[in-house]
């Protein structure tokens, strides 16, 4: 593939180091909040997005980094099973994306959006983003995430959070250029700059880390119980690989599900997913900052992203860093997580009304409703290690409800839509 010399040269590097600092604030809350170390992270990212470079045949510009769907899955993995169990969980996982793409190689695309459609996706999706809810309220108070211990006092801990909350939305909202794609490094900078000023930050373990050294690579064990309780949650950041793809085919005016095909890109998250796994590291999907970066900057050229991952590669190996990351106190990560976390929430809200989902049908309103509840409520299916919660068991339950319950016949939604215009004319007549 030949490169354009003009981008292929310093602007290129450049460009693929803005890229890299782009995604690098959600690129590493990932691993910190799940207890992974954040070194292993960068480098399994930036051996993420050479392996998707490749599969693709470098025609996707996209870098790839930790989802934040996993992060509750992992937290409960690790803590049951243990860290190596739960990489060998997501090793399984990253299998599922691959069988997904020999799929959609053969059955097309419109595959998963029959078995998933935004009625399933939806409410899957509002499930990981409350679900997690209150552990960015307990960080933000000085707790552990799961409440069980005070880390910091009360009103240093408001504080800090609050500071970190506001910068977040402050840049946002209202930030220019490429200071708007960064929201989260900017919250997470200027809440540990209010931390380390209250004597909330100890910089003693980062002063006394190597500046180089490996990063602390983990071998997967393969627990079945672990591997069954990862496997669905699989399901939806394989929905929303489907988004990221068109949304950057809208802004390079390329259509990638054509050329390389959504089989490719499916099946390049899925072989970055496992191969993160072998080292200790969390999963891999496409960003959509990188997106807005490359909406902004009009860098079309994969070799950016190339880049990106060879200098995430090499800050891997910067010790002293991946240590000075673990000193961010919990109340600055809780501030951004309570935007962060809301916002997934309302993604999958907006999944729903984009698609016009009509929850006066009682198909649609059984579906979302024993989701949400099934997930937020913290139902659970099974008993010892073999049991499903939480994304996991509503992910499945949603995909069942969706393939059982009988679709609507068009006399069923004539009436719907009859009756709805006598409400209408009630109302309008009201009105007047």
């Amino acid at each position: 593939m030949s490169i354009d010399t003009n981008e292929g040269g310093l602007r290129t590097v450049l460009a693929g180091s803005q890229m890299l600092f782009v995604a690098f604030g959600a690129l590493v809350l990932m691993p910190l909040l799940t207890g992974l170390d954040p070194s292993v992270a960068l480098f399994t990212a930036g051996l993420g997005t050479l392996l998707f470079q490749f599969v693709t045949k470098r025609t996707v510009p996209v870098f790839l980094a930790s989802s934040f769907v996993f992060i509750a899955p992992i937290t409960y993995s690790t803590q049951t099973w243990g860290v190596e169990a739960t990489m060998g969980a997501l090793f399984a996982a990253g299998v599922v994306y691959m069988l997904l793409a020999f799929i959609v190689k053969i059955k097309g695309s419109g595959f998963l959006h029959r078995i998933m459609p935004p009625v399933v996706t939806g409410p899957v999706i509002m499930v990981i983003g409350l679900g997690l809810a209150p552990i960015a309220v307990n960080m933000a108070m000085g707790k552990a995430g799961d409440g069980s211990i005070v880390l910091f006092p009360y009103q240093d801990a408001m504080i800090v959070s609050m500071i970190a909350l506001g910068t977040t939305l402050i840049v946002a909202t209202m930030g220019r250029g490429i200071f708007r794609l960064v929201p989260i490094l900017a919250g997470v900078l200027v809440g540990y700059a209010a931390a380390y000023f209250m004597g909330m930050v100890d910089l003693t373990k980062a002063a006394e880390a190597p500046l180089i050294a490996v990063p602390n690579f983990v071998l997967p064990e393969f627990h079945l119980a672990a591997i069954l309780f990862m496997l669905p949650v699989a399901i939806a950041p394989a929905i929303e690989h489907v988004g990221d793809v068109l949304a950057i085919s809208n802004v390079t005016g390329k259509d990638y599900l054509k050329k390389p095909g959504l089989h490719r890109t499916l099946f390049g998250d899925g072989i970055a997913t496992s191969a993160a796994s072998l080292f200790g590291g969390p999963p891999n999907t496409t960003y959509s900052e990188v997106t807005g970066a490359v909406m902004l900057t009009k860098s079309f050229n994969p070799m950016v992203m190339v880049w990106a991952a060879v200098f995430a590669i090499i800050l891997a190996f910067v010790a002293k860093f991946g240590v000075l990351l673990q000193t961010i106190p919990s109340p600055v990560m809780g501030g951004i997580l309570i935007l962060l976390f809301g916002s997934i929430a309302a993604v999958g809200l907006n999944t729903i009304v984009k698609a016009k989902v009509d929850m006066a049908q009682q198909r649609n309103l059984v579906i979302v409703s024993t989701t949400l509840v099934f997930g937020i409520g913290g139902m659970a299916v099974g008993s010892g290690d073999l049991n499903l919660q939480g994304v996991s068991l509503c992910g499945l339950v949603a995909i069942v409800l969706n393939l059982i319950l009988p679709m609507p016949k068009d006399e069923d939604r004539q009436d719907l839509s009859e009756e709805q215009a006598v409400v209408d004319d009630l109302v309008d007549h009201g009105r007047s």
